[in-house]
């Protein structure tokens, strides 16, 4: 999953560098995914009482942002967003509907979470560095003097 992750967050920023390799082969993708989501579920903010989110990268194209919420008339809610990742642009869908093209601040908006999501997955599930892919070290270098 983290080849997947730094070949869309490439995709973004355009940086190639590839991972070493990736760590927990023992697990499933659906594993992987479910792991990587609990990091991301709060990137677009705090999750209200009794609500549910997920954010993961499903593929080397595709990101799903789900949420569930309960409304004020206390019914249970839900909103399923997807996102393609395409060569000429970023495509979204909310529930099925036809897809659009991210532009603007919304573009901005998914590509910066986009960049937290690799930052906390790297780091947090992972133990790699997110920009070269080595191993985070137990304790942080020094300055010599």
């Amino acid at each position: 999953m983290a080849l997947l992750l730094k070949r869309a967050l490439s995709l973004l920023t355009g940086n190639t560098a590839q991972p070493k390799k990736r760590p927990f082969k023992e697990m499933t993708e659906r594993e992987l995914i479910e792991l990587e989501s609990e990091l991301g579920r709060d990137i677009f903010g705090p999750i209200e009482k009794g609500g549910r989110r997920e954010f993961f990268c499903l593929d080397k194209h595709t990101w799903i942002w789900y949420e569930e919420w309960i409304d004020a008339t206390k019914a249970k809610r839900s909103r399923t967003t997807r996102y393609e990742l395409h060569d000429n642009g970023i495509m979204k869908s909310q529930d099925g509907t036809n897809y659009q093209f991210l532009d603007g601040q919304e573009l901005k908006n998914f590509g910066v979470a986009v960049r937290m999501y690799y930052e906390r997955v790297m780091r947090g599930l992972y133990k790699l560095d997110p920009e070269t892919g080595a191993p985070l070290t137990v304790a942080p270098d020094t300055i010599d003097r």
